[in-house]
């Protein structure tokens, strides 16, 4: 595995001699933010050795390099999922590649199913923690000692420098910021009301069927992170009614400029 991250990164590093600091994940509907960046160069993930290509509606598939916020970053526009059929390494496979590009900030978002009866379709929700509920961990098997510990701390996954300043940007700009515990499911169905009731009694604000993966190996690679959700559906009881995937981009569509305006801001803090 690690031959194949170097190998990669070696690639895209001949093709666009860029490197940055800032990393950010695209989620569903979310992928808008990269019309804010100014792009220097693309990559098509089909294109790019190794790598996974994404097969979800939403997810554009390419790798982008540029600058936002006044600062260099490489945004993903488009994220892979476990229920997709592909390992969690595989699912992880980019953030290792983005460490060995330079990257030691990554900003990751998504579309969640809110499970705290406070939150309304459409909120944000800037992660605080999060509960795994994949079959497994992408870190099982040998450990890479090159890029991390056997045993990461995951006692702040998300960083609470970046938190705070999250909160002081929605703060001035007038953006409701909700803060919660997001649960990490592999999907692809939506939850049953028994499951959205079992998470909320967990300790879940919010479930998704992405994140958790790509969070843990970037704690382990020592990379802190900001996560950011936009609730698309309500799974809290009475107020559950059928989704379906083009729903979900519709509501992320529309709350995206206030997203986008968070993380633009927080990279031109960091």
């Amino acid at each position: 595995m690690l031959e194949k991250i170097k190998a990669t990164s070696t690639y895209i590093q001949e093709q666009t001699g860029y490197e940055a600091e800032v990393g950010i994940i695209l989620g569903t509907g979310l992928g808008g933010l990269a019309k804010e960046i100014d792009i220097e160069h693309s990559l098509n993930y089909s294109d790019i050795p190794n790598f996974p290509v994404s097969t979800v509606e939403g997810h554009a598939g390419r790798l982008i390099f540029g600058h936002l916020g006044g600062k260099k970053i490489i945004a993903m526009q488009g994220r892979f999922h476990f229920y997709e059929g592909y390992s969690l390494q595989d699912v992880t496979f980019p953030v290792r590649v983005l460490r060995m590009l330079g990257v030691r900030k990554l900003i990751v978002s998504n579309a969640s199913g809110g499970l705290n009866p406070n939150y309304k379709v459409g909120d944000i929700m800037m992660l605080t923690d999060h509960i795994n509920m994949f079959p497994g961990n992408p870190l099982i098997g040998p450990n890479m000692e090159e890029l991390g510990p056997r045993f990461p701390d995951m006692s702040e996954a998300y960083n609470l420098h970046l938190r705070n300043l999250a909160r002081k940007i929605a703060l001035k700009n007038n953006i409701s910021l909700e803060e919660g515990v997001y649960v990490g499911v592999a999907g692809p169905t939506f939850e049953t009301p028994a499951e959205y009731k079992m998470f909320r009694t967990l300790g879940g604000d919010a479930v998704g069927m992405s994140t958790v993966p790509e969070v843990i190996v970037a704690r382990h690679m020592d990379i802190d992170v900001f996560g950011i959700s936009i609730v698309t559906d309500s799974g809290v009881p009475g107020e559950i009614v059928e989704i379906s995937h083009e729903e979900v981009q519709e509501v992320a569509m529309k709350a995206e400029p206030k997203l986008s305006l968070i993380i633009r801001e927080l990279i031109r803090q960091m």
